[in-house]
């Protein structure tokens, strides 16, 4: 009862501070309705965001046998924003990257190859090179990569921290596309297909220099029970390996991350420490200090201290259905608009001063700027209705939203400004990305190049 209190406390406040700073934004003119207010703006709360780095933290230093070596790497492509990475590298995280861009974000925001991980099913010769001579930890994919390492490793030896990812196929979750313990997943060397597991332990008895296993079992949809079977999983390989070596030779387990995230409510369900409660059940032994830990959460520590606000620009009705034209849609929230029945989002309205908007429920659809019909953030939602000038506020959209742009339309990306809050209520807001200009759009577009393909090879 004390932990849900304390959850509940802690959703309330930041709906609190999420009011402060939508009022704060139109008064200090980050947006609204004047002819040279931006109409669309994107928040991170940063209260919020240490607060959940703190929860992730000390729900494993709590359980853990004191002295236990744990890495908790921020999975950057769930917020690819050289400010967040360094806001979560002072609140004690390191990184994990799936490309050299996320590796050179990291690098930017100062964290070290000690605190960087690299994981990707596709890793070319020359990333596997660099991240061997900067020491960056690797989890080998499949075993084509493996063999990758082999060359490397002895053309010139490293003190990278290296290891094998295994696919536990232990089923997927709600969404299937974010599942990756699935039998037939891309990632990972199958652990239950035949003659895997023997493989991977003569793998490892060849290889001295193999002291990892890693695993992840899925995103949003995947539930407690099934993260902590496929960890279950990999612990089990782990022991057997080290039984078979007659030493302890993987002494470090990547559990990757997966927590699920609550976008129904203001509510942070399931916490970290449910998480790893769960884990407590499914495997105590990891716990016991035996092996070194790594975690690599994303959506869960920044999804819902994420806000997208955007002006209503129109309104009209067609067949009878309100419809609300904004500046936030597929450029933004990308999943929602293609799979709006996995990725559903709550909408916030507000009048065009930044207060609450109350009044009777009207079905409204709320619609996109983008050239197409399906550029909707909700369908037949019931709010107050919307006039021109209102704004909608879109929370839980902290990571894989406005973080990561999707070009349609040549819309450009909107500002990122993080926020804090002041005991007296003062909203304090810091520039986090600037928005683009049409001329970076050019730019992108190869309008440096204009004649190349009239001109051809003359």
């Amino acid at each position: 009862m004390a932990v849900e209190t304390h959850t509940a406390a802690g959703a309330a406040d930041a709906a609190a501070r999420r009011d402060l700073a939508v009022r704060a934004a139109v008064e200090q003119g980050l947006v609204g309705g004047a002819d040279t207010a931006e109409p669309l703006v994107c928040l991170l709360d940063v209260t919020g965001i240490r607060s959940s780095a703190a929860a992730l933290t000390s729900a494993f230093a709590a359980a853990l046998a004191p002295g236990t070596p744990v890495l908790h790497a921020f999975a950057v492509k769930a917020c690819p924003l050289v400010p967040v990475l360094r806001l979560l590298a002072d609140c004690g995280l390191g990184c994990e990257v799936a490309s050299p861009g996320e590796l050179a974000l990291a690098r930017a925001a100062g964290v070290g190859p000690e605190r960087t991980v690299l994981d990707s099913p596709a890793k070319t010769v020359a990333e596997l090179r660099e991240a061997l001579a900067l020491g960056i930890a690797v989890n080998a994919d499949n075993r084509q990569e493996l063999e990758r390492l082999d060359l490397l490793v002895a053309e010139a030896p490293t003190s990278a921290p290296l290891g094998i990812r295994i696919n536990p196929q232990t089923g997927a979750g709600a969404i299937d596309a974010l599942s990756t313990a699935t039998a037939t997943s891309k990632f990972g060397i199958a652990l239950r297909d035949p003659g895997a597991r023997e493989w991977l332990v003569r793998a490892f008895l060849d290889r001295p220099w193999l002291t990892r296993l890693h695993t992840h079992s899925g995103s949003q949809g995947v539930p407690l029970p099934l993260i902590a079977e496929g960890v279950r999983a990999l612990h089990s390989l782990a022991e057997e390996i080290n039984a078979a070596a007659g030493r302890r030779q993987v002494d470090t387990l990547d559990i990757g991350g997966g927590l699920p995230v609550n976008f129904a409510s203001d509510a942070e369900s399931p916490t970290y420490a449910q998480y790893v409660a769960a884990l407590r059940e499914a495997v105590p032994a990891l716990f016991r200090g035996r092996y070194g830990l790594v975690t690599e959460f994303g959506r869960s520590l920044l999804a819902k201290h994420g806000l997208v606000l955007s002006r209503v620009e129109y309104t009209k009705t067609t067949g009878g259905r309100p419809i609300a034209l904004t500046h936030a849609g597929v450029q933004l929230a990308t999943r929602t608009v293609y799979a709006p029945g996995a990725w559903p989002l709550r909408i916030l309205p507000y009048d065009a001063k930044g207060t609450p908007k109350t009044g009777p429920p009207v079905a409204q659809d709320i619609a996109g700027p983008a050239c197409f019909a399906g550029d909707l953030l909700a369908t037949a939602r019931e709010l107050p209705e919307l006039a021109p000038g209102d704004l909608i506020a879109v929370p839980d959209t902290g990571a894989y939203f406005f973080t990561a742009h999707y070009g349609y339309n040549s819309l450009p990306r909107p500002a990122v400004h993080g926020f804090t809050t002041t005991p007296r209520g003062e909203v304090r807001f810091t520039l986090a990305r600037p928005p683009q200009t049409p001329a970076s759009i050019v730019t992108e577009a190869g309008g440096d190049l204009p004649e190349a393909l009239v001109r051809g090879n003359d």
